[in-house]
């Protein structure tokens, strides 16, 4: 098994940083529940035993996740197309110079399968998901540096339970297959895998996240290179990507690049709570309830 390398605590960077950021509406869900529960404004009223209620508010919504509310996720196929598509991930997010790739969009009604083999294959999805959208994006060559991949998948499962299921057979292939192939020419070697539940070790985004990290051997390629890949859950929505970090780049470079395409995944993560929190405002103002579960019902 290969050393796992220093991108663990870029990436707990990352994702602390992510936590303490506005959300994609700009609502700045993490940021300003920390600098609120660290004010001492004059004129807040205090609690009987000296606590500033609003300031124990604003502690308790920081300790929420992103998220998408089981009642609020889409309910039929077309529905999760829909809100699959609709998510708009720039190539920045992952690290300046990043653009999209050709071919960009998967089929969504197919996802990535680890075979008996361990080797991945494109399979119809299966009867506890209802949609999965994989975007390609690139660093490309720049002074003797090979390119960067990225690969982003967006999957909403049937419900909680069954993204929690995904989540517990990812954590297991890493260890039924350390070694996988990738496609014809690329495989990975020594993968090593992390899980972290919301409020533990690094997580400070996600209802759960986990890491994997090894090494990616390229056809015509002399030399291992730098492959990770990270999954978040948000209900039952989970958001996956990998990078392939090209040759010439040093030990540090992929260490940031790794630490940058974490936080962009983390960038969708937040969009996506923030979709939930804007069905659920949508509710709250009077939205046709019955309505709604008729179109979710089609």
């Amino acid at each position: 098994m290969t050393e796992w390398r220093p991108v663990v605590a870029a990436v707990a960077g990352a994702l602390l940083l992510a936590g303490c950021t506005s959300g994609a509406d700009g609502g700045g869900k993490k940021g300003s529940a920390r600098s609120a529960s660290g004010s001492d404004g004059a004129g807040s009223s205090a609690s009987a035993d000296g606590a500033d209620p609003s300031a124990s508010a604003a502690a308790a919504a920081e300790d929420e996740p992103y998220t998408m509310v089981e009642e609020l996720a889409p309910r039929t196929r077309s529905e999760a197309v829909a809100l699959v598509r609709g998510l708009t991930p720039r190539a920045d997010n992952f690290g300046s110079g990043f653009r999209k790739a050709q071919p960009y969009e998967s089929d969504p009604g197919e996802w990535a399968v680890l075979d008996e083999d361990c080797v991945w294959q494109r399979q119809p999805l299966p009867d506890t998901a209802l949609a999965s959208l994989t975007r390609q994006f690139e660093l490309p060559v720049s002074e003797g540096k090979g390119p960067v991949q990225v690969s982003m998948t967006v999957t909403v499962h049937t419900d909680t339970t069954a993204a929690r299921r995904d989540m517990a057979v990812s954590l297991e292939e890493a260890l039924r297959c350390p070694n996988q192939r990738l496609n014809a020419t690329e495989q990975v070697r020594g993968l090593y895998s992390r899980a972290d539940p919301f409020s533990e070790a690094r997580n400070g985004v996600t209802d759960d996240d986990l890491i994997e990290s090894g090494e990616l051997l390229v056809d015509g390629i002399e030399g291992a290179l730098p492959f990770d890949w990270f999954k978040y859950r948000l209900g039952p929505v989970t958001v996956a990507a990998t990078d392939r970090i090209g040759a010439g780049h040093t030990d540090e470079e992929a260490t940031r690049i790794a630490s940058q395409v974490a936080q962009g995944v983390a960038y969708t993560a937040a969009e996506i709570d923030s979709i939930g929190r804007n069905t659920a405002r949508d509710g709250a103002e009077g939205k046709d309830s019955s309505d709604d579960s008729e179109a979710r019902d089609e």
